[in-house]
């Protein structure tokens, strides 16, 4: 029998959001701006980027709440996957750049004569979302195999993945690398012909957002609920006992990293065209860290736990740098503190303590 992660309120409340998150674009179009029910392309923008962060973010609740695997550099695979995506919207610019050029600006500044050889066909969409899966996806399985195979685990595992994410952002700031130094990609004006600014343009990559968030998580919840998500937990729980038993970990644990970074290549290449940049500070360790934070904050190992905290701790992130901009870190340092302390489990940890206690009374 399978074993059920998502119960069925819990599967009632997936759909209710879903609803809510898809009617916001639409909401936006029908309605002038005085209206009542009119939502702001700001809100639509905003939510749109909290949904990548949340795909980022159930990613890294795959390999750290399922696999036991801390990684502290999947920002490097989020940014490569909005990298590979933002140089098919800069290409997209054609001669409407600032010094009219079929090079993108940052080029032709930098008297580029023509495109390095790893940007070749980026001009082809499809060849590029080929990119954005390959190449997070690549780095992620030879970079995991020799960690693996060499059994680098635990702390040391984390200290190396982020210094791998800074020895990447070290490097793409770099302007002789051609990926833009430290504006990176910038000033899209198109996206497979349509305007990127257009406010139907806007309001389908906030749906296909969605879909790729719900796809996403029904994928990780086929996964952890069949045959190679309990040898995952048991990799988790007891490697030692498992290779034991007969069971070689080097595998398992290459595959769902390698899914993981993907997903977060995927977020990445969706974040892009949305938030109109990337550059690479999206790489930082800060970055990485935060992801960590949010899926600590939501509670890891249940999939539903990473996106409630990436929504909630960025929510507050949004608000909390416009009225005390210089406390944020402070106060996500905190957030931190406070949860490991006294919420273990998590925001869903929390409320399933509640449910069982009112159940017991």
């Amino acid at each position: 029998m399978t074993p059920s992660l998502f119960s069925r309120p819990a599967w009632t409340a997936i759909i209710v959001c879903a609803i809510v998150l898809a009617l916001l674009p639409i909401l936006n179009l029908t309605f002038a701006p005085d209206h009542a029910l009119h939502v702001s392309s700001y809100t639509v923008a905003l939510v749109g980027k909290f949904m990548c962060y949340a795909m980022a973010a159930l990613a890294l609740d795959l390999v750290w709440g399922y696999t036991g695997i801390l990684s502290l550099g999947h920002g490097v695979f989020f940014a490569l996957g909005g990298y590979a995506h933002g140089m098919y919207l800069m290409r997209a610019i054609g001669k409407d750049g600032v010094y009219q050029s079929n090079l993108p600006d940052f080029m032709v500044f930098l008297d580029w004569k023509t495109y390095p050889w790893y940007w070749s066909f980026t001009e082809h969409f499809w060849y590029a979302m080929a990119l954005v899966v390959l190449v997070p996806g690549v780095l992620a399985f030879v970079f995991g195999y020799f960690a693996f195979r060499s059994r680098i685990k635990g702390v040391y595992f984390s200290i190396i993945t982020q210094a791998m994410t800074f020895a990447f952002m070290l490097l793409f700031f770099r302007n002789n690398t051609g990926f833009g130094g430290n504006n990176g990609f910038t000033d899209f004006k198109r996206i497979l012909g349509f305007s990127i600014t257009a406010p139907t343009t806007k309001a389908a990559l906030f749906l296909i957002t969605l879909a790729a968030l719900l796809g996403a998580v029904v994928l990780c919840r086929w996964i952890v609920t069949s045959k190679l998500g309990r040898v995952l937990q048991a990799v988790r729980d007891s490697e030692s006992r498992l290779m034991f038993i007969g069971y070689n970990p080097l595998w398992f644990k290459l595959f769902v990293w390698t899914l993981s970074a993907v997903l977060c290549g995927i977020a990445g290449a969706l974040y892009v065209p949305q938030v109109g940049i990337i550059n690479p500070s999206e790489m930082s360790p800060g970055n990485s860290i935060e992801m960590v934070i949010w899926a600590a904050v939501g509670g890891r190992g249940s999939l539903l736990g990473p996106i409630i905290g990436a929504f909630s701790v960025n929510g507050l992130k949004s608000w909390f740098t416009g009225a005390f901009p210089d406390l944020w870190l402070y106060a996500l340092g905190l957030i931190f503190i406070l949860v490991t302390l006294f919420m273990p489990q998590g925001v869903l940890g929390l409320a399933k303590q509640f449910q069982r206690k009112r159940e017991a009374a």
